[in-house]
């Protein structure tokens, strides 16, 4: 058995430092498994921690990237979770079992600080790994993790999303796309934001009712409130931050909820009260969720058969430019296929 294997490792901050590397396998401790892995899914956090660390404490060597798939190869002392073959896919924050969240300070997560993916084979706590989909290849239950589990913590974990309401979604990333399909599979309608017609018909195949093209309707908000006869809509996904969430809570139903995920224009919130105090809105910060709700998600997976949209798969050794993709945005997921079959 070879005892060494690759893993794509950065010296000091910058995704320019990313260099593949040669070093030896680990072995499973006790309460661990050693898992080969066979995709990593990136997300935007990737590219920002490994830029800068995003506020962690990185120990370099440092291996980027928190979600992945795999195949358990050897089990360490006490595991019972898992058995020798069984397909896993990783947790995101390690100690987020079930219940209310732990305080940021006592959440670590994998990808930045802990070491992450990007990696042949990985030792890791058997806590931190559920059972993989049995409906979706690996590349694609690559993507559950933290994109998955984020739209599904917002509208169904937390949100409670039905049939009859509307659900606003903006932008056609990961995680966007997956509530799309999860809102339209709870019978929901969907509106989307996006920036080309190209991208809301694709929207649309995928189960969204309706898109507004954001450079030709700037003021999107108001066709929301076209579109729903006035009232506007009962979930929201903000992606942007910024001014952006102004023009959310002038979307959003009375009563309704804004899911605060992302920051692609501003990592700053600058809200007037008033109007925030006479919608009666919720505003909910949403940041992926427990090992438990994963587990939810995998079956609700395999139950409705829910894909994942993955727009471009590459090799290991590709691992600088799939980076490159994501930085320049991705309808869907990037993702990195380890293992060749």
């Amino acid at each position: 058995m070879n005892n060494s294997m690759k893993r794509w490792e950065i010296s000091s901050h910058g995704v320019d430092k990313l260099a593949l590397n040669e070093v030896a396998r680990p072995s499973p401790k006790a309460g661990e498994i050693l898992v080969e892995v066979d995709a990593v899914s990136l997300n935007y956090r990737d590219q920002v921690i490994a830029a800068g660390g995003m506020g962690a404490n990185l120990a370099f060597p440092f291996t980027p990237a928190s979600d992945m798939a795999g195949r358990v190869v050897a089990l360490g002392e006490g595991v019972t979770r898992f058995s020798i073959g069984d397909r896993v896919i990783s947790t995101y924050i390690t100690n987020w079992i079930d219940g209310a969240p732990l305080s940021w300070a006592d959440s670590p997560t994998q990808g930045g600080p802990i070491n992450g993916m990007l990696s042949q084979f990985v030792a890791t706590p058997a806590d931190w790994c559920v059972h993989a989909p049995e409906s979706l290849t690996p590349e694609e239950a690559s993507t559950l993790p933290i994109a998955g589990l984020t739209a599904w913590m917002a509208l169904v974990e937390l949100g409670k999303v039905h049939a009859g309401q509307t659900v606003v979604v903006q932008g056609t990333g990961g995680v966007s796309l997956f509530a799309v399909q999860i809102a339209a599979a709870n019978g929901a309608r969907v509106i989307v934001t996006t920036s080309s017609d190209e991208k809301i018909a694709r929207a649309v195949a995928l189960g969204a009712t309706h898109g507004i093209n954001r450079n030709t309707t700037p003021d999107w908000q108001e066709a929301v409130r076209e579109l729903t006869g006035g009232r506007g809509a009962e979930h929201i996904l903000e992606m942007a931050g910024g001014d952006n969430l102004r023009r959310s809570l002038q979307a959003v139903a009375p009563g309704g909820r804004i899911s605060v995920i992302g920051l692609l224009e501003s990592d700053e919130v600058n809200l007037p009260i008033m109007p925030l105090l006479g919608s009666r809105a919720s505003i909910v910060a949403v940041a992926v969720g427990p090992r438990r709700v994963l587990e939810d998600l995998v079956r609700m997976v395999d139950q409705k058969e829910l894909k994942p949209v993955v727009e471009a798969t590459y090799s290991f050794n590709e691992v600088p430019r799939a980076f490159t993709h994501l930085e320049r945005g991705a309808f869907g997921k990037i993702v990195v296929k380890v293992r060749e079959a």
